[in-house]
């Protein structure tokens, strides 16, 4: 009676799923963490501010900065795939996201005029709120992505 017992166990419905289940979630999460790196990518080379030239420095106010970024790239990523269908559906939406969530980025330096060459000076209360700023937006847009 043991063999069948453990025929049975590896036919039952949960490992099946996960045998289905398991190459989509490795495929959707390495979409969202491509966008996510070339999202994070793109600011950095973009950014005026050079935070990560600065973080290489050792200016943690620059580190907490980044930091806003990644969390604020994150947020909107994460809600695209949670509602995406298809690995395309998270392509094509969360493309959408990282541009949005980088404009939202300008717009919040562009707002907070002064913060950014504060962080450049070190100063971690322009970081926090940089940071604040950055996730503000990124909430917003991660909720309007759910429709």
């Amino acid at each position: 009676m043991r063999p069948l017992a453990q025929s049975q166990t590896l036919i039952s419905p949960e490992i099946q799923a996960f045998v289905g289940g398991f190459p989509v979630l490795l495929i959707h999460a390495g979409t969202t963490l491509a966008l996510l790196v070339g999202g994070a990518a793109v600011y950095a080379l973009l950014s005026p501010w050079k935070e990560v030239d600065q973080i290489r420095q050792g200016n943690p106010a620059a580190t907490v900065a980044f930091g806003g970024v990644l969390l604020g790239l994150a947020a909107p990523l994460a809600v695209s795939l949670s509602v995406s269908s298809s690995t395309l559906d998270i392509l094509i939406w969360g493309a959408v996201a990282v541009v949005m969530q980088l404009l939202a980025f300008r717009l919040v330096d562009l707002i907070l005029a002064g913060s950014p060459q504060r962080v450049r000076d070190g100063d971690i209360s322009a970081a926090v709120l940089l940071v604040s700023a950055r996730l503000a937006t990124a909430l917003v847009l991660a909720a309007a992505l759910t429709g």
